[in-house]
């Protein structure tokens, strides 16, 4: 499990509820919950947090495949 750098965690903030992130194992997890009661997780990609709220996550993974889809049948580079 990659830790992220201390000094990198220290500055980053949950985009949700402007909190601090906290590493748990393979996700950052926000220390304040947010309006629904509970506390937003993050993944971590390869060592990279991704800090896309989880409905723009999943929209932005939907538009990702949407374009690689997009490419591969137009003999376009990927």
């Amino acid at each position: 499990m990659p830790l992220i750098n201390p000094e990198l965690l220290s500055v980053l903030r949950c985009p949700v509820t402007g909190s601090a992130l906290v590493q748990e194992g393979e996700e950052l997890v926000a220390a304040v919950a947010g309006d629904s009661g509970v506390k937003t997780r993050y993944a971590i990609e390869d060592g990279i947090p991704l800090l896309l709220p989880p409905e723009l996550l999943a929209a932005a993974t939907a538009a990702g495949s949407d374009q690689h889809d997009a490419a591969a049948g137009t003999g376009q580079p990927t």
